[in-house]
């Protein structure tokens, strides 16, 4: 039987996944990370995307991406056919990288979306890879909060945007918002 097709809308706000081929991890190091975020940058530009937020750990990735057009597939089999290829290339490997296709959650409320921040903000905590979410550097938090130059793929603004008007305070609403998750986490 048939995949269904993807739930693919103009405007819409997606959280989206992919995960390791079993066996596999997705990114060995740090030039495996830029090069994925690289690829991810000429996609973003490519469709015109908007990135909210990300985060790349060893076995798989989170994005929460806005897409003007109805066209999500298009772009992530360019970034992840593009990142596989080069993936097995760099390492001299043959073997799929990704397990299946990857995955898209579309996001349709304020509140979901909010959620999908704070999910991505402390994957790494969760993972027991940092204490801290905003240590993580392959994560798009310390970008959003002023900290570190943020890569040209990622729309601070936008995200700000749902944090409030103000960028400043938006920044304040953005960390606290995550840090309530942390404290929530080790309660």
């Amino acid at each position: 039987m048939p995949r269904p097709p993807r739930v693919q809308v103009a405007g819409g706000l997606y959280h989206v996944t992919a995960h390791s081929n079993h066996g596999r991890v997705v990114f060995r190091d740090d030039d495996e990370r830029a090069q994925f975020l690289a690829l991810l940058e000429l996609g973003v530009a490519r469709r015109g995307w908007s990135c909210r937020s990300y985060c790349l750990l060893s076995t798989h990735y989170h994005l929460l991406v806005a897409t003007p057009e109805a066209d999500l597939s298009a772009g992530m089999q360019y970034v992840n056919g593009r990142y596989g290829q080069w993936a097995n290339w760099y390492r001299s490997e043959r073997s799929h990288v990704f397990e299946g296709r990857f995955k898209a959650l579309l996001v349709e409320t304020e509140g979901h979306a909010l959620g999908v921040h704070r999910y991505i903000a402390l994957n790494p905590v969760r993972a027991g890879l940092v204490r801290d979410p905003e240590d993580w550097p392959w994560s798009s938090l310390s970008s959003l909060l002023g900290r570190e130059p943020a890569p040209a793929l990622l729309d601070v603004d936008g995200t700000l945007a749902e944090f409030g008007a103000n960028k400043a305070s938006a920044r304040r609403r953005l960390r606290s918002f995550i840090r309530d998750g942390l404290e929530a986490d080790r309660a």
